[in-house]
């Protein structure tokens, strides 16, 4: 089983899976499958190669003969890691397959946000010549919320512009941190003084809303929020309270607690929210790296081989 555009975008894979005798079924759609569709198809499958469809329990019940998840990407919220080990499936990821990719549209939401690019190019298009006063990323103190790899990518990224990165994560890597100028602090400490909060943490449930009306109350009027990690990790009400009160000054969202948002989220009535349909992840680039890399994990469990990156 493949996701949507897996022909298109994971070419290499996809071409390594029929070498290797594999039958593919594949979603010619140009949206995931929901419950309905991918119930009518997982009953025959040995494998999936994973996108964003949800493989819950009720799913995986149908799945007599699967062996193996192989998400196409890092997120696992979209699967019952417990059922599907308690069934026999591995379920592996490709953790830092997407991490440049997910790095560069955060830092692309910061330089957005702060010199309101999607503002002056809507008022350039309707026929205004208002140049927006924005901000300079130098001199700028960030907030990392979140160490892992795409966080360290992002600071390595945000390194060249002559900013302040503090990174709160109760597993950091200090060694890492040192060597790229992060300073590792508490959760308070972090947002303190940030002029940015760029969130990088998975979605669990001790990140559930780690992003709320309390933590938002720490930091300082004017503050950025970023997010492209997991809608979950960010209380959105608490996001338009904070933005309609003024302490945030603005925000950038790739992700989102319903998905496909809403076109009615009130967010979007603000002008100084950026927003992209949940796509930090899609670039050719990652897609060849992680294609690649989930079909070598299929091959190698029909092959007899462990895995790399078994999840659960």
């Amino acid at each position: 089983m493949g996701p949507v555009r897996y022909a298109e975008l994971c070419g290499r894979g996809r071409q390594l899976l029929l070498d290797n005798g594999f039958t593919l079924i594949e979603n010619e759609s140009t949206v995931p499958w929901e419950a309905e569709q991918l119930n009518a198809v997982i009953g025959s499958a040995d494998a999936a190669v994973v996108g964003v469809e949800v493989f819950d329990e009720a799913a995986l019940r149908r799945a007599g003969s699967l062996r193996i998840l192989s998400r196409l990407g890092v997120g696992l919220d979209n699967i019952d890691l417990e059922f599907a080990r308690e069934r026999g499936v591995d379920v592996v990821n490709v953790p830092g397959g997407n991490a440049a990719a997910v790095a560069e549209l955060a830092l692309g939401l910061i330089l957005g946000s702060l010199r309101n690019i999607t503002r002056m190019d809507r008022a350039v298009r309707d026929g205004q010549w208002d140049r927006y006063v924005g901000r300079e990323l130098a001199g700028k103190t960030i907030c990392l919320l979140g160490f892992g790899a795409t966080a360290q990518v992002t600071a390595r990224r945000l390194s060249g512009f002559g900013v302040i990165i503090r990174a709160y994560d109760p597993y950091g890597d200090a060694g890492i941190a040192a060597d790229l100028g992060v300073e590792l602090v508490s959760l308070e400490a972090a947002v303190a003084e940030a002029d940015v909060v760029s969130v990088h943490v998975p979605h669990v449930p001790s990140t559930h809303h780690l992003v709320d009306d309390a933590l938002i109350a720490r930091m300082q009027t004017g503050v950025v929020i970023i997010n492209t990690s997991r809608g979950g990790t960010v209380d959105e009400a608490a996001l338009l309270r904070g933005l309609d009160s003024g302490r945030v000054a603005g925000a950038g969202l790739d992700v989102f607690e319903t998905e496909p948002a809403d076109f009615r989220n009130p967010l979007f009535s603000h002008e100084s929210v950026i927003t992209s349909p949940h796509a930090a992840a899609d670039t050719l680039e990652a897609y060849e790296r992680i294609g690649w890399a989930t079909a070598q994990a299929i091959v190698d469990v029909f092959s007899g081989k462990p895995p790399a990156n078994v999840a659960n």
